[in-house]
Parts: C-alpha cells; structure tokens; sequence
C-alpha cells in the first residue's frame, strides 16, 4: 500500500480515537446559571424583655394591713395594692395640722399688732417662720402616711404576691411584681459592619422558638451609641406588639431585619463552591470542557450562595464529582436542573423547509 494512501487512513483513525476519547468524559452533574430575587437580611438573636417591669417594695417598714388585689391579674396606674399599718403616722399627722393650725393663730395675731403698731416686725417674723416650720413638718407626716399605702406606677399585670396579711415588711424587701407587656422589647447585637443598615424605625420580623409557626413585627427605636471593643458588635433595641398576649419576658427570640432587595442575584448550590487558600473557585464547562473560574461570595441563602463576580447567567457549573475533574479535562454534563444543552434543545421548524 502506497504511503499516500496510508496518511488519510491514519488520519481517520486520529480522529476516530479523539471522538471516542472526547465522548468518553468523565460525567459530571451541572447545573445552569440563573438569577432569582434575593432578599439581604441581618439575622440575630435575643431575649424578650417586658415594656416595663418592677418589684413594688415598701419604703418604710410596718405590718400588712390590706390586700387589696389578686395575683395574676391587671391593674391600672395608681391603683391600691397593699396598706401598711398606720395609725402612729396618722397620728403624726393630726399632731402636725395641730401645731400648723396654732401657728397659724399665732402668725395673724403677730400681723394683726404690727398693723396697729402695737406690735414688733421681729415678732411677726418669728410666728411667719414658726408657721412655715409646722406646715413643713405637716408635709412630712403626709407624706410618710401616703407611703404606707403602696399604688401601681403604670398599668400592668401582677405577679405572685410574697407576703402574707399581717406579715412585718423591712423597707425595701420585694412584694409582688409589676409587669407591663402589651408591649415588648427585644434587645440583640449585629456586627459592626452592619450599622450602616440599621436605623431607626427599621422594620424587623421576630421568630420565637417557643411559639411554632408565629412570627411578629416590630421596629427598631434605639441603637447604642457606642460599639463594644471586644465583640465589635452594636446592641439594639426593638419594640413588639405583644399579639394575644402570646409573648412573655425572658423567652429566645430570633430577628431577621431587610435591608434590601437584589431581583437579579446569582444563585449556585454551596456544593459547586471549591474553597483554596483563601479564594473560591467554580468549574464551568465550556465546549465539553472544564474550566477553573475565581469568583466573590455574598451572602448564603438555604443552601446556595449569591455569586457577586466571576460568573454570568446561562454559565454551566458543576455541582458534583469536582475531585476527579481537573481545568481541561473532558466531561459529559448531565443536566440535574431539568436545562439542557443549548445545542441539544430543539430548533422550531421554518415554514415551507
């Protein structure tokens, strides 16, 4: 056989081998690249706290005397809740309006001799100062009488009382509980990256383990001024509406707060993400063929990740079997997003062809 007519067998055989060699890649799962809308979302965790909470506690010691209110339920701002025994500072107090009552005789007698000139100007100043010491000392007892009985400072509901009728109290000893709730706050941290995305008034949405299936909405009205220098994070602090009285101090409670919204984002599976070194890689498959690209990650989001550069829309990326693949190796894509192949997708048929 003639060397010419060897060379176009051989040839043939060439590209017989590379056809067979390229259809024989290794198969690889890909998937398209789109984009979807994405919500950008801060996430954080607090605790509950009421709108506003005390312990009523005596400001002067003596026995229960009254109780006039049962555990558990609500009360009005300034309404009685407990008298204390005090018939001594009653006593004190009709001692007091005694000594204004003659003082004051003592005071207009004084102004009624200067008057007719009979009298000093140092004797009315003496019976006018007298008379300012008693209503003075007038005012004391009052007010020491008003602070046995002991009236809620704000509406709120009442917890468990700690005493008895008749029980002796000390000046300061903690009686029952005072707790405002038709409102909640919830205090958190986010990292001080984010401040520029916190403001006042910003809408949150609280999720709180405990209640399965409900959510709540608040808004934020405090952001610390300063940051912490260890954790470098900002503590806020939102107000909820307590819905159905559902909500109680103390309980987990998780925010997520929307900064904006990306509606064009590209999204890949975490899985297709290669991490090297300190950068992140993707394979794409270009003609059959793998192809390393470098790209920036945003945010994750229930098992991807927006891609913020290195790729574009309709880009072939591989999801699974990255360890066997290397840049330039041949591959058989097998389509897992339910995509094809453009080249494999069918053509509309012209009329009249």
């Amino acid at each position: 056989m003639k060397l010419n007519h060897i060379f176009p067998l051989l040839m043939g055989v060439t590209l017989t081998l590379t056809s067979i060699a390229h259809a024989a890649g290794l198969p690889a799962e890909v998937v398209r690249v789109k984009t979807e809308p994405l919500v950008h979302m801060i996430e954080a965790v607090g605790s509950l706290k009421a709108n506003e909470s005390i312990i009523l506690r005596p400001e002067q010691s003596g026995a229960i005397e009254k109780v006039l209110f049962t555990e558990g339920t609500s009360v009005k701002a300034g309404a009685k809740l407990i008298v204390l025994e005090s018939s001594l500072y009653q006593a004190q107090l009709q001692e007091s309006k005694a000594k204004v009552n003659l003082s004051r005789i003592d005071y207009q007698r004084a102004d009624s001799l200067v008057k007719k000139r009979v009298g000093s100007q140092q004797d009315k100043d003496a019976s006018l100062a007298q008379l300012q010491v008693n209503q003075a000392q007038q005012a004391v007892a009052q007010t020491r009488l008003n602070k046995m009985t002991l009236t809620a400072p704000f509406d709120g509901v009442l917890g468990l009382r700690q005493f008895s009728p008749g029980d002796y109290v000390n000046i300061g000893q903690d009686l029952v509980e005072l707790t405002d709730m038709h409102i909640m706050k919830v205090d958190f941290n986010v990292p001080e990256n984010q401040l520029s995305n916190i403001k006042t008034g910003q809408t949150i949405k609280v999720l709180i383990d405990a209640l399965p299936g409900e959510s709540f909405s608040g808004s934020i009205y405090a952001i610390s001024p300063s940051i912490n220098d260890r954790s470098h994070n900002i503590a806020i602090r939102a107000k909820i509406e307590n819905r159905d009285n559902l909500l109680r101090p103390g309980l987990f409670a998780r925010i997520q707060i929307m900064t904006h919204t990306n509606p064009n984002a590209i999204m890949v599976p975490e899985e297709a993400i290669i991490p090297k070194n300190n950068d992140f890689f993707v394979m794409t498959v270009e003609d059959d063929k793998i192809n390393m690209v470098q790209v920036e990650l945003g945010i994750r989001r229930h098992g991807a990740v927006n891609i913020t550069s290195g790729l574009n829309v309709d880009q072939v990326i591989v999801t699974a079997g990255q360890l066997k693949l290397f840049p330039g190796s041949p591959v058989t894509p097998i389509f897992v997003d339910g995509s094809e192949p453009k080249d494999a997708q069918p053509t509309t048929a012209q009329p009249g062809a």
